[in-house]
């Protein structure tokens, strides 16, 4: 069959107008002087009320990927707490243990997600006898809220939420990817000089009117942000050997974070906290091969590094500086009871007897918490205390501080 020559090729779709959020940023950027710093941006983009990735009424994680198209239900990622019920069990072992040794009966949780966690430390802490007065939730996420309750009427009695901390707090805190959540600052070394990288408008984009100037020259283009440097006195926390391009990302939120928490549990009776994260100690995070830094997106179980592009339908994260949060810890007056790597803490808090009397699914989830290649080398776990501390039981074997 010939080609029809008299057929014309479809006009050139316009690109969408800009979203809600997009032009909410957009206005930010505006107001800002035409750039706006990279951990402004991302945080508007995931906590912006009504309008960012964690602020929407949507689903954003809690299933694993399946069916035909792989998409994961409408998910983006899965975290521990809903791959196995066994992580929160033996997360409740160190918990209760830090209970006794701090004098306390409260949990605190930042960032609960479904609710997974919370139940199953619940039940877990049930189990072993351990007496709890209260969990209180922390969560800015309306619509998260609503998730948690449901999950957690069985525990209505001892369940309560807010959504900012004491001025005095006690108790054991708990917060599993809660950190790489938080908006980071991005540097980036070009031609031997450090920059700070932020966000501006695209060419295409005319900002005094938040529409689109021109159509862009390809679809992909529709954007109306992208990335500015402007050079920056700030540094990574090691000398980066090499003068060749390198991007990575500063902590000054996870670091802040640290700092209040201990000065909240420092004015109170005392407590204890521990985070679960992927991330590294500073000289694995810095190493001069990392040279494209950890700033990722997740959306429907994939990853990409493009966090400029469908604001506000995807997470963006980075990974954790570990040193960093010890030494803010430290500075700030806790003790740090332990670092280690997820694996080894779940193993010392005793999930491999939960295993072997568990059903095989379970088995098999579970040890995607502890394989190497999976969940169990990546992600860390780190305690801190205040006063001086004890032996913590999820530390028993594998304490790598000597790597901080």
């Amino acid at each position: 069959m010939q080609p029809d020559a008299t057929r014309q090729a479809p006009p050139a779709r316009a690109p969408s107008p800009p979203s809600p959020l997009e032009t909410h940023i957009a206005q930010a950027v505006q107001a800002a002087g035409g750039w706006l710093p990279f951990d402004r941006f991302m945080h508007l983009a995931l906590y912006a009320p009504g309008l960012g990735y964690y602020a929407r009424d949507a689903r954003q994680f809690g299933l694993l990927p399946g069916g035909p198209s792989n998409s994961g239900g409408g998910s983006d990622f899965v975290t521990a707490p809903e791959l196995s019920p066994l992580f929160g069990e033996a997360l409740a072992v160190q918990v209760a243990e830090a209970l006794r040794h701090t004098g306390s009966d409260e949990v605190w949780e930042f960032g609960a997600g479904s609710g997974a966690l919370a139940a199953q430390v619940l039940d877990g802490l049930a189990r072993l006898g351990q007496p709890l007065a209260r969990y209180t939730i922390v969560d800015v996420s309306g619509a998260l809220r609503a998730r948690q309750q449901a999950r957690l009427a069985a525990h209505a009695g001892v369940v309560r939420w807010v959504d900012a901390l004491p001025d005095a707090m006690a108790g054991v805190v708990i917060g599993n990817e809660v950190l790489d959540a938080m908006p980071v600052k991005l540097l980036a070394r070009t031609g031997g000089v450090w920059h700070e990288r932020g966000v501006a408008f695209s060419e295409p984009f005319e900002p005094s009117a938040l529409a689109w100037r021109a159509q862009p020259a390809i679809e992909s283009e529709a954007n109306p942000f992208t990335w500015a440097d402007r050079p920056t006195d700030l540094r990574p926390p090691l000398e980066v050997p090499g003068t060749h391009d390198y991007v990575t990302e500063l902590h000054p939120q996870q670091r802040a974070f640290i700092a209040t928490l201990a000065e909240r549990l420092r004015a109170g009776p005392g407590g204890a906290a521990f985070f679960i994260d992927y991330g590294f100690p500073e000289a694995e995070y810095w190493h001069p091969q990392r040279s494209m830094g950890t700033l990722a997106c997740h959306r429907a179980h994939r990853m990409d590094d493009a966090p400029l592009q469908d604001v506000g339908e995807k997470d963006i994260t980075a990974h954790v500086d570990f040193t960093g949060i010890a030494l803010a810890a430290q500075d700030a007056g806790l003790t740090v009871l332990g670092y280690t790597s997820q694996a080894r803490f779940l193993l010392n808090c005793g999930i491999a007897a939960r295993m072997e009397a568990a059903d095989l699914p379970t088995r098999a989830n579970a040890m995607k918490l502890l394989a190497e290649h999976e969940m169990g080398e990546l992600f860390k776990v780190i305690g801190l205390a205040t006063g001086e501390g004890w032996a913590a039981c999820g530390f028993a074997q594998g304490d790598r501080c000597h790597a901080l």
